[in-house]
């Protein structure tokens, strides 16, 4: 039915105006559009054309909770309740912005690390942890 009435809209254009529509269509290979009887070309397409954006300059630095010795990351669990229905949370690492000594570079090296590495740097020492890590410690 809604063929039908779209064939007949199209027949209701001038004879001039459907052949100058039937031939744009057929030599671009384009359909035409028999709701306003114009045809789609390509020059409709490259005017509209969108620019790209430009790359930001400034990006804001994310704070992960991740401890960059041990790599101790947010660990997944659910809170189980007297009824057994569980819930899922989020164990988050226990980590701490301190000041440590560094022996090699004769100054204090502020740091964010958990406490399980701070354990780990006072058994070891903060070089021998950092090179383990692969973390330069001058650049901090």
């Amino acid at each position: 039915m809604a063929t039908a009435t779209l064939l007949s809209s199209s027949f209701a254009m001038p004879a001039a105006a459907r052949r100058a529509s039937s031939s744009s269509s057929t030599s671009l290979g384009f359909a035409t559009s028999q709701l306003a009887g114009l045809s789609l070309s390509a020059g409709a397409a490259t005017s509209t054309a969108i620019a790209p954006l430009p790359k930001r300059q400034f990006q804001p630095i994310v704070v992960r909770r991740v401890c960059p010795f041990t790599d101790k990351k947010t660990n997944r669990a659910n809170k189980v309740s007297f009824s057994n229905h569980k819930t899922k949370k989020q164990q988050f690492v226990n980590l701490q912005y301190k000041k440590l000594w560094w022996e090699a570079g004769k100054r204090f090296v502020k740091l964010r690390l958990s406490t399980k590495a701070l354990k780990t740097i006072e058994k070891h020492g903060l070089d021998a942890v950092a090179r383990k890590a692969g973390i330069d410690l001058n650049k901090k």
